[in-house]
C-alpha cells in the first residue's frame, strides 16, 4: 500500500554530468522511499540559468535509468505537484520571498557589484578574513533597512541590482535534529544574510529548496553533508513561514582513494577510473568516461555505493536491490567520510558478472565485441561468456582478454616456450595432433579424455603437455579451460593453430 506521507525528493542541478556522489545521494533516496511505500521524485533545480548546461538534464535521467531508479514523480513523469522544473516555478517564489520582507524577515538589498568590493576592502582593512553580510554589516550597506520607504519605492520601480536577502536575526542559536550527526546547533551570528531572489527573478537555492520542499510534501531531506551549514537558513525560513520542517539528513562525504579530500572528477582523470555513472562528452573539455563504459553492471555500482557511507551492522556485502531496500535505514548511515577504492568497485563488479546468467549478459558482451568489429552468432559468444565469465572484473575484458578466439597467435609467450617446451616431446605433440585430428566428436569432453589418457599411457606429466598446446592455441600460458577453448575454436583452428606452433618452435622437425 503506498504511504502517501513519505515524499523523497533527488533534486540535481543540470550544470555539468551527474557526479557519483550525487548517484549515492538519489540511491539512499530511492531505498529510503521504496522502503517505506512513498514516494521518490526528481526535481530539477535550474534557478542558477549561468551554470545551466545543455545534455545535463537528459544524462540524469539516462543515468536513472541505466541504474534503475525509476522516478514516480518528475519531468516526464508527471505527478500532483509539479511543475518539477524549478525555472518553470518561477513566478511562485517571488511572492513568498516577498512575505519575509512584509514580515521583516527579508529584505530589498540595491549594491552594485562596486558597492560591495569596497565592503569587502573595509572588511580586509579591518583585519577582517572576509566581508559577510549579516547583522553587523547590513547597515553600512545600501538595502530597505537603510534607505528611506521612498528611496527603496524608486529602486524597485528602476529595477537594477535588486535582490532579496534573508534577515538572520542576532544572537540566537537555532538547532535541528539530522538522522545522521544528531542535534546541530549555529549561532545566527556565524550566518551571513542570504540571497534569496536575485535580480533576475529566479530565487537562489535556498529559497526555491524549502518552497518547494513544502509545497511537494517532501518528508525527509537526504542531501549531502555540504549543505549542512545552510540547513540553519532553511530551518530558519520553515519558521518564518510557520511550516514543518522536514526530516535532515546530511550523508558523509566520499573522499579521495587517499581518503584526504572530497573526490572530484580530476581524481578520475589522475588516476584513471570513472567519477560519473555515464559517459560524459564535453564541447569546452575533455570527454569523462562513465562506470557503464568502463564495464560495470548496474547493479554492482549501487552495491558498491550502497556501502560508500552506510553499513547493515553485519558481514554482508552483497545485497540485491530488494535486498538494499529491505535493509536500508537512515539511522545505519556513517558520520565519517567514505574512502573510494576503485579496486573495491572492480571486486564487485566481478562478482556479479560471475553470477550473473549468460543470457543477461550476452547483448552487453555482443556490444563490446562490436566495438572492435567482431560479430559472432549468440550460441558462440554465449559459449565464451561460459569460460571467460570467472576471469573479467569488467565487461571489455570479455574481449581483452580473449582476443585469441578472434586472432591467431603472432607471438608466443618466449619464458613459457623455454620453460615448457622440450624438443624431445615432439613425437607425443605429433600424435596428439593426429589423434585429435581423428576424434569423432570435438568436446572439451572427448578433448580431455584424449589428452589425459594419452599422458597417462605414455608416463608423461601433465606440466610437459597441458603448458605447450596451450601456448600453442592462444600464444600464452594465460586463460580459460584448455579443453573448453579447444571446442570453441574447433578442430581446424586448432589444427592449424598447432601446426603453426611446432613449425616456430622446433623449424627443422
Amino acid at each position: 500500500m503506498k504511504n502517501e506521507n513519505i515524499r523523497l525528493r533527488f533534486a540535481p542541478s543540470p550544470t555539468g554530468p551527474l557526479h557519483i556522489g550525487g548517484v549515492r545521494t538519489a540511491l539512499y533516496n530511492y531505498l529510503y522511499a521504496k522502503k517505506k511505500g512513498g514516494t521518490f521524485i526528481l526535481r530539477i533545480e535550474d534557478t542558477d540559468q549561468t551554470r545551466y548546461t545543455e545534455g545535463a538534464e537528459a544524462y540524469i535521467k539516462d543515468a536513472l535509468a541505466w541504474l534503475g531508479m525509476t522516478f514516480d514523480e518528475g519531468p516526464t513523469a508527471g505527478g500532483d505537484y509539479g511543475p518539477y522544473r524549478q525555472s518553470e516555478r518561477k513566478e511562485m517564489y517571488a511572492q513568498y520571498a516577498k512575505q519575509l520582507v512584509d514580515q521583516n524577515q527579508a529584505y530589498y538589498a540595491f549594491d552594485t557589484s562596486e558597492e560591495l568590493e569596497k565592503a569587502r576592502e573595509r572588511a580586509k582593512e579591518r583585519g577582517e578574513h572576509s566581508m559577510k553580510y549579516d547583522s553587523s554589516s547590513r547597515y553600512e550597506m545600501r538595502n530597505s533597512l537603510t534607505l528611506s520607504k521612498e528611496e527603496t519605492t524608486a529602486l524597485l520601480e528602476k529595477g537594477e541590482n535588486v535582490t532579496i536577502r534573508l534577515k538572520v536575526p542576532k544572537d540566537e542559536i537555532i538547532s535541528f535534529e539530522d538522522e545522521v550527526r544528531g542535534k546541530v546547533s549555529f549561532n545566527s551570528n556565524e550566518l551571513d544574510d542570504k540571497v534569496i531572489l536575485k535580480g533576475d527573478g529566479m530565487p537562489t537555492y535556498h529559497m526555491a529548496n524549502i518552497v518547494d520542499d513544502h509545497l511537494m510534501k517532501i518528508s525527509h531531506v537526504v542531501r549531502g553533508e555540504e549543505w549542512l551549514s545552510s540547513t540553519a537558513h532553511h530551518v530558519l525560513m520553515y519558521r518564518f513561514f510557520n511550516w514543518t520542517p522536514p526530516v535532515f539528513a546530511h550523508l558523509p562525504l566520499i573522499l579521495k582513494p587517499s581518503g584526504k579530500g572530497k573526490l572530484s572528477k580530476r581524481d578520475g582523470a589522475k588516476f584513471g577510473f570513472p567519477v560519473f555513472p555515464l559517459l560524459w562528452e564535453s564541447k569546452d573539455e575533455d570527454d569523462y568516461l562513465g562506470f557503464r563504459e568502463a564495464g560495470f553492471l548496474p547493479e554492482s555500482l549501487l552495491n558498491f555505493l550502497l556501502l560508500l557511507g552506510w553499513s547493515s551492522g553485519d558481514d554482508v556485502e552483497k545485497y540485491t536491490v530488494d535486498d538494499m531496500i529491505a535493509k536500508f535505514d537512515l539511522n545505519r548511515i556513517i558520520k565519517s567520510g567514505a574512502r573510494f577504492d576503485y579496486d573495491k568497485a572492480k571486486w564487485f563488479n566481478q562478482q556479479y558478472i560471475i553470477e550473473s546468467s549468460s543470457s543477461y549478459l550476452l547483448p552487453l558482451v555482443k556490444a563490446e565485441l562490436a566495438k572492435h568489429t567482431i560479430s559472432r552468432e549468440d550460441d558462440f559468444v554465449l559459449r565464451l561468456i561460459e569460460l571467460m565469465k570467472e576471469r573479467v572484473e569488467l565487461l571489455p575484458e570479455f574481449y581483452s582478454k580473449s582476443t585469441f578466439f578472434f586472432q591467431r597467435p603472432t607471438s608466443y609467450d618466449e619464458k613459457g616456450v623455454r620453460k615448457k617446451y622440450k624438443v624431445e616431446n615432439q613425437n607425443h605433440f605429433d600424435a596428439l595432433s593426429h589423434a585429435v585430428e581423428s576424434l569423432n566428436s570435438f568436446t572439451s569432453l572427448e578433448l580431455e579424455k584424449l589428452v589425459k589418457a594419452y599422458i597417462e599411457n605414455n608416463e608423461l606429466s601433465f606440466g610437459a603437455i597441458f603448458p605447450v598446446l596451450r601456448i600453442a592455441t592462444t600464444g600464452s600460458m594465460q586463460g580459460p579451460d584448455l579443453f573448453g577453448t579447444l571446442e570453441l575454436l574447433g578442430r581446424e583452428e586448432v589444427l592449424i593453430r598447432w601446426k603453426a606452433f611446432f613449425q616456430f618452435v622446433n623449424p627443422k622437425g
